[in-house]
């Protein structure tokens, strides 16, 4: 099982030919109310390749928190650990641009209300082979949940935010893309920034869009992955679906080469679709992908 400690959130989604710049005023041609959130995507792509998961995090008593929950369940995620709060559900402001780029805003809501496990959350993620963490939760609670003993934990450090000491000694792999990796290192060379995460935790991953991913680990294991060649429609939560992707692999006992083709296929899929959770591929899609020859 996979258990998933993050957020959940509505997303609001406008799609435009290009984005606004300060004080202009486009059209857009198209508007989507899609659940996302990193926590929440995370826990749906992972449950669409393949793996048992439970997600714990917390929605709001708006009109948007049912949504939330009924989007996880839809995809077969566990929501026992999803917590009702009083105010606003979370909510990300989503642009998203004629070639697939996107910028974000998000407004935390529930999300900002979550402390940390609780004791029944503790036992879930203890009886997980694998936790995944984003950072749309107070630190504080991040940090509490990667200390709860019992399973690997891979974090994908967005926003890029700077990780506490604390945090980091918990972490067993990184999965930051490459301005989140220059972001935490202070080195714009992909390559560099991968060896300087080696220097906090044990494996990191840092993906590169079109351009694949890096993986390196302390053993002196070093990949590098080619994106699968595709035309990109949206890339909201392609890096939550290569992070989920890549977490079911390793959890089904993967080498980190066939993880990383594994997490790659996953991410070319739902590049290729608009929207965040609506994105995110099945198992036997990714399955036939892999059997192309990737």
């Amino acid at each position: 099982m996979i258990s998933v400690f993050g957020s959940a959130n509505m997303d609001l989604v406008a799609y435009v030919a290009r984005a606004p710049k300060p004080g202009e005023t486009v059209t857009g041609r198209e508007f989507r109310t899609i659940p996302g959130g990193k926590g929440a995507n995370q826990a749906i792509a992972a449950a669409r390749a393949g793996a048992d998961v439970a997600f714990l995090g917390a929605v709001g008593d708006d009109a948007f928190g049912p949504g939330l929950r009924a989007a996880l369940a839809e995809a077969g995620v566990d929501t026992t650990g999803l917590r009702v709060v009083p105010g606003p559900s979370g909510v990300a402001h989503i642009v998203v641009q004629d070639g697939g780029d996107n910028s974000i805003i998000v407004v935390p809501g529930a999300n900002g209300a979550v402390t940390g496990p609780d004791g029944r959350d503790a036992e879930v993620i203890a009886r997980s082979e694998a936790l995944l963490l984003q950072l749309e939760l107070p630190m504080d609670a991040v940090v509490a949940a990667a200390h709860v003993p019992g399973t690997q934990v891979i974090l994908t450090p967005a926003p890029a935010v700077p990780l506490p000491a604390e945090l980091l000694e918990a972490v067993d792999l990184i999965v930051p893309n490459e301005h989140e990796a220059a972001a935490l290192t202070g080195r714009d060379d992909p390559g560099d920034a991968l060896e300087a995460l080696l220097g906090l935790v044990p494996e990191a991953v840092v993906t590169l869009g079109a351009r694949g991913a890096l993986y390196g680990s302390r053993d002196g294991v070093r990949l590098h992955q080619p994106a699968v060649p595709v035309r990109a429609v949206d890339t909201t939560a392609a890096g939550d679906t290569f992070a989920a992707a890549l977490a079911v692999a390793r959890t089904e006992g993967s080498d980190p080469a066939r993880a990383l083709r594994f997490a790659s296929a996953a991410a070319a899929l739902s590049v290729q679709r608009e929207g965040a959770s609506t994105s995110m591929p099945h198992r036997h899609e990714i399955d036939r992908l892999m059997g192309e020859g990737l």
